[in-house]
């Protein structure tokens, strides 16, 4: 988990407030631990890589974070 708040935080505009890191940790935790829970422990980028392969499959919420935030 401590490596998908990382990603998170690097989806997030770096110089964000933690409170603001926050909302993008709940949209898309459910998703990592559904979809990407066996590569939680291999690195931010698979990841992302993984939430990015599953794109069709997150909630909308997470969807929007990574739109959002250029991914």
């Amino acid at each position: 988990m401590t490596r998908f708040l990382f990603i998170v935080s690097l989806l997030l505009c770096a110089s964000a407030a933690s409170a603001q890191q926050q909302p993008g940790h709940d949209a898309c935790a459910r998703d990592v631990s559904r979809f990407c829970r066996a590569v939680m422990n291999n690195g931010d980028g698979a990841v992302l890589a993984c939430l990015k392969q599953n794109r069709t499959r997150l909630s909308k919420a997470c969807d929007k974070v990574l739109t959002d935030h250029g991914q």
